[in-house]
């Protein structure tokens, strides 16, 4: 079985390595079958490969995509053009992606979809998730709750479903929470690595960088370790379960 690639965006070397564990746990995965790649640390190795691997994620990070990169810290916006870099290789084919919150906006980027601060932001929380119509069918979503919770919180979002996606979970406060391109290319605004544990943890490291007031860590603490979020990781362990252990790749 080929590797999984994770590429990581974030500069905190405690919310890196935490969101790496996640990724390992709710994806039933362990490091031998991953390669970790912390972009923002450094860019791809000499002589990097595509076909090397057997599926790629992306995780979050503190940076926005429609942010002027020459107004972003350098690092964060050569991280962010690396991925960029990979997406018409991986659209082209139909590679098993899993973009996860940041990893939404620079998919929707590359689709030539608006991605803005302009509406639908989300405060760090658990908000209640839709699965669409035409998610009901997809493989990652088919047999879910119609309804479940899930933790976000961002600052900006997909503005309008970009062309040729389809269009999987919505939220009364940002309509384009999972979409996915081709079959097997997908992004979610959520986190679907994460429990109450993990956004608390990320609450403490994130407490100073504007996605809440600081004197509110301590109530957004309690209120994230008493949500009820247990099917987000299934959509995780799904796309690992269908598209990396099993190999299955539907028709494109």
């Amino acid at each position: 079985m080929k590797p999984v690639l994770i590429l990581q965006l974030r500069p905190e070397d405690d919310a890196s390595d935490g969101e790496y564990r996640a990724f390992l746990e709710k994806g039933g995965m362990d490091e031998g079958h991953t390669r970790r790649l912390r972009l923002e640390a450094g860019p791809l190795p000499e002589g990097f490969r595509l076909e090397d691997y057997s599926a790629v994620i992306v995780g979050g990070g503190p940076g926005c995509v429609s942010d002027d990169p020459a107004t972003r810290p350098r690092e964060e916006a050569r991280a962010e053009a690396e991925i960029l870099s990979l997406l018409p290789d991986i659209v082209a084919r139909d590679m098993p992606f899993l973009g996860c919150c940041a990893g939404i906006g620079i998919l929707a980027h590359f689709l030539g979809g608006e991605v803005s601060k302009s509406r639908y932001a989300e405060p760090v929380s658990a908000v209640l998730g839709e699965v669409t119509s035409e998610g009901r069918t997809d493989p990652l979503l088919a047999g879910l709750p119609e309804v479940f919770d899930v933790f976000v919180g961002h600052k900006e979002a997909v503005q309008s479903l970009p062309d040729g996606a389809a269009h999987l979970m919505s939220s009364a406060t940002c309509p384009f929470q999972m979409i996915r391109v081709g079959q097997h290319v997908y992004a979610t605004q959520f986190h679907p690595e994460a429990d109450g544990q993990v956004f608390a943890e990320r609450i403490r490291i994130y407490r100073g960088h504007g996605y809440f007031a600081p004197e509110e860590a301590d109530a957004l603490t309690k209120d994230c370790l008493a949500a009820n979020v247990t099917e987000p990781e299934r959509i995780l362990r799904r796309f690992v379960e269908t598209f990396v252990r099993s190999g299955t790749r539907s028709p494109a």
